[in-house]
């Protein structure tokens, strides 16, 4: 006697691994998918000045005031300024090759300075307390970078005074675009005087320089200790209420 096969309905699907294997895709593109990041312009800021200079110490000569209004309109020193001239203008600061009284007084450092500072430092340091140690030991590694400087350079050196820098100010309503064009036209300003001064003296540019080479991070030191890069930037303002 045959049997009648008995009528059932579709097959119904095993859910119990659905979990699982949502739970493995959900790891999946958590460790495969990344995150767009913003991308700026990079900039170690300086360290916090607990004591700041009073502004009417600082002398004039010794700050580039760069300006950019509301309206992209470029002012440098209180004069109008177009953006190409710019470059030029803060490697003319940087330099001061013609000693002009409105910038900044170059100071000659000398192999036989910077011993007789060192000499004088180590001496203080011997005698210093506890708390004050700290200061001598950071001017003598100061002289010695100078010392190393007119070694590797293979002569003495002028360099800034400590008060001077490239002052930045804009205003709350400057475009970005703008903002960035000041930025690269005055820090292409120093990289390119950097350059020159590597070639010159290493036969290579200060970019081509490698950080990771003993040797080279004592010539990026010396050219940094020429040409620092001190761009100060003031928070933007509003310039309709600063006038």
């Amino acid at each position: 006697m045959l049997k009648k096969r008995a009528k059932s309905g579709p097959g119904e699907i095993n859910a119990g691994s659905m979990a699982d294997i949502a739970f493995l895709l959900l790891i999946f593109f958590l460790v495969t998918t990344t995150m767009d990041t913003d991308v700026g312009i990079l900039r170690l800021l300086p360290p916090v000045v607990e004591t700041p200079p009073d502004p009417d110490v600082i002398n004039k000569r010794n700050v580039y005031e760069v300006l950019v209004n509301d309206a992209d309109q470029l002012l440098v020193e209180g004069e109008p300024m177009d953006i190409k001239e710019l470059r030029a203008g803060a490697k003319e600061f940087m330099t001061n090759p013609s000693n002009l009284e409105n910038l900044p007084a170059k100071t000659k450092v000398s192999a036989a300075f910077c011993r007789e500072q060192l000499s004088l430092n180590k001496g203080w340091l011997t005698a210093a307390s506890d708390t004050s140690k700290a200061r001598f030991e950071d001017a003598i590694k100061k002289w010695e970078g100078k010392l190393k400087a007119i070694d590797l350079l293979k002569e003495e050196f002028y360099e800034l005074p400590n008060e001077a820098l490239i002052s930045l100010q804009t205003g709350s309503k400057t475009s970005y675009n703008m903002y960035v064009q000041v930025q690269n036209e005055l820090e292409s300003g120093i990289r390119e005087l950097r350059d020159e001064l590597s070639t010159e003296k290493f036969g290579r540019k200060f970019t081509e320089l490698d950080e990771k080479a003993d040797e080279d991070q004592e010539r990026i030191k010396a050219i940094r200790l020429v040409y620092p890069q001190r761009i100060s930037e003031a928070e933007p303002v509003d310039l309709t209420k600063k006038n």
